[in-house]
This record gives C-alpha cells, sequence and structure tokens, in this order.
C-alpha cells in the first residue's frame, strides 16, 4: 500500500517574498476507530475479547495523561514515547519570566524503531 498525497500551489513559508511552489500533502485513507483497533488486537488474541482490549486501551489513555501531566516521559517499548513539550515568548531577563508567557503546548511522539523502520519503506501515490 502507498500514502496518497496531493500537490498544491502554495507561499513559501520562510521566504514569503519568494515564488509560490508546489508542496505535497498527504491525503487519508479511511481510518480506523478506537472500536475497530480493539477488536482487531482482540482477533489477533485467544484469550482477550475486544470488550477487554477496549478497557485495557482506555485505562492506558488516562495513565498516559496522568503521566505527562505530571511531566515525565512515557515510553512504551518500541511503540515510542511520548513527552510534553511548549514554547515561550521571551522575556528580557530570568526574573521577568512567568508562566503566562507560556503560548504552546504540545505532546511531541517519538516512534520506536518499528515505526522509523515502516516511515522509513513508505512508497508514495499521487491523487
Amino acid at each position: 500500500m502507498a500514502i496518497r498525497y496531493s500537490v498544491s500551489e502554495r507561499v513559501n513559508p520562510l521566504k514569503r517574498e519568494a515564488q509560490k511552489k508546489w508542496y505535497a500533502k498527504a491525503r487519508a485513507n479511511g481510518e480506523l476507530t478506537f472500536r475497530k483497533l480493539s477488536k482487531e488486537i482482540a482477533a489477533g488474541s485467544t484469550t482477550v475479547s475486544d470488550t477487554d482490549v477496549m478497557a485495557v486501551l482506555n485505562d492506558l489513555t488516562k495513565i498516559l495523561c496522568q503521566h505527562l501531566d505530571n511531566g515525565e516521559i512515557v515510553r512504551f517499548g518500541d511503540f515510542g514515547s511520548f513527552q510534553v513539550s511548549i514554547g515561550s515568548q521571551g522575556a528580557d531577563t530570568e526574573a521577568k519570566f512567568n508562566a503566562a508567557l507560556i503560548k504552546t503546548k504540545k505532546v511531541i511522539f517519538r516512534p520506536g524503531i518499528d515505526l522509523r523502520e515502516m516511515m522509513n519503506n513508505l512508497k508514495f501515490e499521487k491523487v
């Protein structure tokens, strides 16, 4: 299977005065819902039901949020790791800096070895 993409003409965000160029954008090819994911995981096992898998994944989400909220990096072995990242406005001195200057926050996911290998082997198809 290939990652589908389309192209569109846009301004270069780093050089707004430069001539427009054509850029690729990945196009989704459907989605996998929480319920379908649970059923697929359960189908690969003879000992757990999709309801059991859904319960575990639901608890996983809660625990992940708790640990990220504590400022921890959460590592999922070969799957990858999650960490909170922030961005702020600058202050003239350290003493003038306060938390109100923090403007962006996001969760960073760093893929593990299997996902990195998958990314290195992607094929693409223009739509």
